[in-house]
């Protein structure tokens, strides 16, 4: 067995935990990959699926127009990241914090 000679970085050490430590359901793998695949919409938020419909809270009414305008190009991405089509359609809502 040959010994690397650089260390692996950290980031690999913590995917492979959360990984372990990621509930087995949709709605939790939508939310693991949610920051990366939804761009400036990132600070929305996933909040729960039913029958291929994901309902994101959004921060304004704003947003949550933008979102649902570009609904289609985050489904594909989503659905990409997921590795199945597992979305079919965004349901953006506006929510006050």
């Amino acid at each position: 067995m040959k010994r690397r000679r650089t260390p692996r970085p950290v980031a690999f050490a913590i995917e492979t935990l959360a990984d372990g430590l990621e509930p087995a359901t949709l709605i939790a793998r939508i939310q693991r990959r949610w920051p990366d695949v939804a761009g400036s919409f990132a600070s929305c938020q996933p909040a729960f699926e039913r029958d291929g419909e994901l309902t994101v809270n959004c921060g304004s009414a704003v947003q949550a127009q933008e979102l649902d305008l570009m609904s289609e190009l985050v489904v594909a991405r989503l659905n990409e990241a997921l590795g199945q089509p597992a979305v079919k359609r965004l349901r953006p809502r506006a929510t006050h914090a």
